[in-house]
């Protein structure tokens, strides 16, 4: 009996090895459909049954060395128009049900079952598309960039029309996809792509893929993509144009200042134009961005400007193109800086309308990318701005492997602008700059080298940024480098600089253990450092921390640091947030304090993240709690509620505060088609209330009606420390609708 295991032992494990080996070696022959496919989940046709297919799929996660414990079997076609993607996701225990925070679409995180393919039509390794389904029918459609690897290496802001069914059957559910051509960018005659598929089991917390991806680096990565073989070499069937107008009318009122309300009418209309087999022209008049969701606020503790990410849709697609010179809290190009401006009387900040925009971004040949941005802002004598032109041009040239240089010109020009009173003159801003982006053939090196500079009309000495980053990942050790020296006149007015006059060097360092058997995935410790200098004044700002992170097999996660910090005070600054007396320039604060946060399992249907940082805080203490506790009503939305509590001690004459930030969010997604989202935001820092409802109705593929809803409110603390609801500030009602036509 024990001679009759082994054998079998022994011969699973010869399998495993073959599937393994020739998993990592073998491509997929994509056939041409013989007949009509239905889209209807059962996979019945004939032609399914002739067409390759792709199995044997491998862990991601939690571990990388076996096959999967929730197989999949994928199929792959093709006729004129469309490519097919078929494919059976076994669960031989499924009897807990699927998991889908909701039914919205564009989906993310490890909270779903999913299945989803990766296509990469160029063969660089580095850019692609992303496909996605559930088992509830819900799609997901998005842009790989950086060869999938870093911050923002994926975005699902990318829209477009394409189908795809679901059906659930025991122990087992099947996906249908229809990916049309004229949605891809590929050049014609190609004889192969490269593609890759991965599935999200939520029963057995599993990442699965085809062609095996390490599980130290993302499911996503593009490195390990495997050959789609054409039986014949493809070519574009048509011509890809789409029309998306829009038509919006609201009515707003700002008491503040006592106005009797405004009610305003706006139309305008996107442009997406196919040019060649790589490039795409998108064209703006009249854009819109009421429908787009409100920022998440923060308390702001911070001495230097805080970072909100961009939301409005004509920015986003093709971002990385624009985006990804420099490093984070140092770029050159921010879209955020277009179509916003300073009201110069009272300091706040204003929306100015955009008449037209323009941006052509792509591949011209197999390894040259470029992006090319023109924005016209309008002027607006109430706020005294000027009518400004916004240029962003880049070329990004593939070098070795994955590698690429990367060349930015970001052009500022404001025109001269006459009010009744006087007439007044503006000079331009221009940034250029060079970026070496390295990605190693085997994911064990990445990095980037820029150096920027900024010219404008009264030109300030040192006037340039440049840094060096190099990160080293394998299984078990990860190390990250990072240098930076910005002169005191870099001055990119279009792009995001936290601060100038400073030499930086940053260095991170972290092991991992993979334990057996147990409940932990994976956990580690590390120690890393991050010093900040300035000419003269020796080092202004630095910390160094021990840390320890766990990633649990269930998908929750805790973290922790000890850190030591110092702060030279170059300015004066107010550590409590609200205004009160500020702590003296060229002041110094050596403090010790821990940091810590948890996340729950995100396939629970109640989930939370609870962070803390506890210690001293410059010539004080601080004690903080924030997080988010959520709960899924499976699967049509989740309620949640984002809560940060700051209790800042610092000694007499200076001011203590307590800091509350309260947001509950409702999102209900009733059909797959029809969603309704609330977000309630309380900042005593900013005695602030404000609530934004939104209406989504797609009742065309891309295509929607949007009602949304905003208010704020003075709202503050009394002297006893009861919440009061003060007097409306503004008020807006705004409806929507835009329509997507293919031409």
């Amino acid at each position: 009996m024990i001679r009759e295991k082994l054998l079998l032992l022994f011969v699973l494990l010869w399998c495993a090895n073959e599937s393994l080996s020739q998993n990592s070696l073998a491509g997929i022959q994509i056939k041409r459909a013989e007949g009509e496919i239905t889209l209807d989940g059962q996979l019945d046709e004939a032609a399914w049954a002739a067409s390759d297919s792709a199995y044997n799929f491998i862990q991601n996660f939690p571990s990388d060395t076996s096959l999967s414990v929730t197989q999949t079997v994928v199929y792959i076609l093709y006729d004129d128009n469309y490519i097919y993607v078929g494919a059976k996701m076994y669960s031989p225990k499924k009897d807990k049900g699927y998991v889908t925070p909701s039914l919205r679409r564009d989906f993310r995180g490890d909270a779903n079952d999913s299945f989803s393919v990766l296509f990469d039509p160029f063969q660089d390794k580095t850019n692609g598309s992303l496909f996605g389904i559930n088992p509830f029918g819900v799609r997901r459609e998005g842009l790989i960039t950086n060869g999938g690897s870093g911050r923002n290496a994926f975005s699902l802001d990318w829209d477009n029309k394409w189908k795809g069914k679901s059906r659930i059957y025991d122990n087992y559910w099947v996906a249908e996809m229809a990916i049309p051509f004229k949605t891809l960018r590929f050049n014609k005659g190609q004889p192969e792509w490269n593609v890759n598929f991965y599935r999200v089991d939520s029963e057995y917390a599993e990442k699965s893929t085809w062609a095996p991806i390490p599980r130290n680096l993302s499911i996503i990565n593009m490195a390990t993509l495997r050959p789609l073989i054409w039986e014949e070499p493809i070519t574009k069937t048509s011509t890809n144009i789409s029309l998306i107008p829009y038509a919006s009318a609201g009515r707003n009122r700002d008491f503040i200042n006592e106005s009797e309300g405004e009610t305003n009418w706006s139309a305008g209309f996107d442009v997406k134009y196919g040019i060649g087999p790589g490039l795409n022209l998108d064209l703006t008049v009249n854009p819109d961005f009421s429908q787009v969701e409100v920022d998440q606020q923060v308390t702001n503790l911070d001495r230097f400007e805080i970072f909100f990410p961009e939301r409005r849709q004509f920015f986003l697609e093709n971002a990385d193109l624009f985006a990804s010179n420099g490093e984070f809290g140092l770029t050159p190009f921010f879209s955020r800086r277009i179509g916003i401006a300073r009201d110069t009387a009272t300091g706040t900040v204003q929306q100015t309308a955009i008449p037209i925009g323009a941006r052509l971004s792509g591949k011209i040949g197999q390894n040259t990318r470029i992006g090319l941005l023109n924005m016209q802002t309008a002027k607006d004598l109430a706020i005294v701005q000027p009518s400004t032109n916004y240029t962003v041009a880049t070329v990004q040239q593939k070098v070795f492997d994955r590698s690429n240089i990367d060349f930015i010109f970001v052009n500022k020009q404001p025109f001269n602008l006459k009010t009744p009173d006087s007439t007044y003159t503006y000079s331009a801003n221009t940034t250029a700059g060079l970026d070496f982006n390295l990605l190693s053939s085997d994911n064990k090196w990445s990095g980037k080298a820029f150096f920027h500079h900024s010219f404008e009309k009264d030109q300030e000495d040192s006037a340039y940024a440049m840094g060096l980053s190099l990160d080293y990942n394998v299984q078990k050790w990860s190390w990250r480098f990072r240098a930076q020296n910005v002169g005191a006149g870099y001055n990119p007015e279009v792009g995001f600089v936290r601060r100038v006059n400073y030499v930086r060097l940053a260095n991170t360092i972290q092991y991992s253990f993979f334990p057996e058997g147990t409940i932990i995935q994976r956990h580690g410790p590390g120690f890393d450092f991050d010093m900040v200098g300035r000419k003269g004044l020796g080092l202004v700002d630095w910390d160094v921390n021990l840390l320890y992170d766990i990633r649990f097999r269930n998908t929750a996660s805790f973290n922790l640091r000890l850190r030591r910090q110092y702060y030279y005070l170059t300015r004066p600054f107010d550590p409590s947030g609200s205004d009160g007396l500020e702590l003296p320039e060229g002041s110094e604060y050596a403090n010790n304090f821990v940091i810590a946060r948890y996340n729950s399992d995100a396939r629970k249907k109640f989930f939370f993240e609870v962070r803390t940082t506890l210690g001293e805080y410059f010539n004080g203490n601080r004690v903080n709690f924030s997080g988010s506790l959520g709960y899924r009503y499976q699967p049509y939305g989740s309620t949640s509620i984002d809560i940060s509590y700051n209790r800042i001690n610092l000694p007499s004459p200076y001011s203590s505060s307590n800091l509350f930030l309260i947001g509950p969010k409702f999102d209900f997604t009733f059909t797959d088609k029809i969603f309704w989202t609330t977000f309630i935001q309380y900042n005593s820092q900013i005695e602030n209330l404000n609530i934004n409802s939104r209406f989504q109705w797609r009742f065309a593929p891309v295509s929607d009606i949007f009602l949304v809803y905003t208010d704020n409110y003075f709202a503050y603390n009394n002297v006893e420390g009861i919440f009061n609801l003060g007097e409306v500030k503004s008020r807006a009602l705004v409806f929507k609708i835009t329509y997507w036509f293919n031409l």
